[in-house]
């Protein structure tokens, strides 16, 4: 195997602890360097024997690194992210890839500009439930997709909202979860060009939504829908049935369906529906399953970085689509505050 790439984790807290633990498991992959300004973050780094910044400045001055992961706050992952390309120091940006459209434009901006690598933290991209319910679409399999849906209910104990943030527009399910799910459908589906939905707190009456219904309309002519509560007592949820977070109970139930013509997949047990002979509501189905390895998507991300890195491989998750994924969340929450529906402007 090849000499390991050094890499520095900016931003020790919860997530970038996920990415120190995993960096440190495989040996192609090298901690170089942990940036945090906390006392936390400097204790971690001096227990580990890796060396320790308060600013990222100072570790693009002094460490050598081909590599970054950005886990600081949302707001700073652009600014954080272009120090770094402009020092041709490739990024692994955290989700969302920014706060707003506008700064995300920027690093798409700069990227292009300076040539250097951006990889955005979509984890389950890498997943290879996901990226085989995607080549079976290619494929397809499922012949013209006419519809999707994905679940994400949850309930969030109190004490996560001990955290103001959270009770505050911007710290609702719909950036922090949604996100994810949005993602996941333009992976396998396609591009989302409109979007119309309703939000609700009538539950926890914060200023944040805790309920979200939405429907988008694919490039493609597809229609799908999205429902989202973090106040629901359900197991629909991809972090509870995919397996993907230790910290969930495992539960044997499928949040995903993506529906076609010839067939449709359920997720996250890719079973295929469809029909042998004739094509009825009046025929049996077939159910056909696909098996795939199971593997951790922190550490097949981190190696897909490595191979962006090392070997130019083209990002599973470019900044370009680390921006209309965000767009897209965006428009859900937006276009529930008007209640009216939001075209989405092209980005490229």
């Amino acid at each position: 195997m090849d000499s390991a790439i050094p890499l520095a984790v900016i931003g020790a807290g919860l997530i970038g602890r996920t990415h120190i633990d995993r960096i440190l498991r495989h040996p192609a992959l090298h901690l170089a360097a942990i940036v945090d300004p906390t006392p936390a973050g400097q204790t971690l780094a001096a227990s580990l024997g890796v060396p320790g910044f308060a600013t990222h400045a100072e570790m693009l001055d002094k460490t050598p690194v081909r590599g970054a992961v950005v886990a600081t706050p949302n707001a700073t992952h652009v600014p954080v992210a272009t120090d770094c390309l402009r020092r041709g120091v490739a990024v692994l940006v955290e989700k969302p890839v920014a706060d707003t459209v506008d700064e995300a434009r920027e690093l798409v901006r700069v990227q292009a500009e300076t040539g250097v690598a951006v990889l955005v933290g979509h984890h389950r991209r890498h997943n290879p439930i996901n990226r085989r319910a995607r080549a079976l679409v290619a494929e397809g399999r499922l012949g013209r997709i006419v519809t999707a849906s994905a679940l994400a209910t949850f309930l969030k104990p109190a004490s996560y909202f001990d955290v103001a943030w959270r009770r505050q527009p911007g710290g609702g399910p719909i950036l922090i979860n949604l996100i994810h799910d949005i993602d996941m459908l333009r992976f396998i589906v396609g591009e989302i060009d409109s979007v119309q939905a309703a939000t609700s707190n009538a539950v926890r009456g914060y200023p944040v939504e805790d309920t979200a219904a939405a429907v988008l309309r694919f490039a493609g002519g597809a229609l799908g829908t999205v429902l989202l509560s973090d106040v629901a007592t359900a197991p629909w949820s991809w972090d509870f049935c995919s397996g993907e977070q230790d910290q969930y109970p495992c539960q044997n139930v499928q949040s995903h369906h993506v529906m076609g013509t010839l067939g449709s997949l359920s997720l996250p047990d890719l079973n295929l529906w469809h029909y042998r002979g004739e094509a009825s509501w009046y025929a049996e189905f077939t159910r056909e399953q696909t098996v795939v390895h199971k593997a951790d998507v922190y550490t097949e991300q981190l190696l897909h970085f490595r191979a962006v890195i090392d070997s130019g491989a083209t990002p599973l998750c470019s900044a370009l689509d680390g921006l209309r994924t965000l767009q897209a969340t965006l428009a859900v929450a937006e276009a529930g505050r008007r209640a009216q529906p939001l075209v989405l402007e092209p980005q490229s």
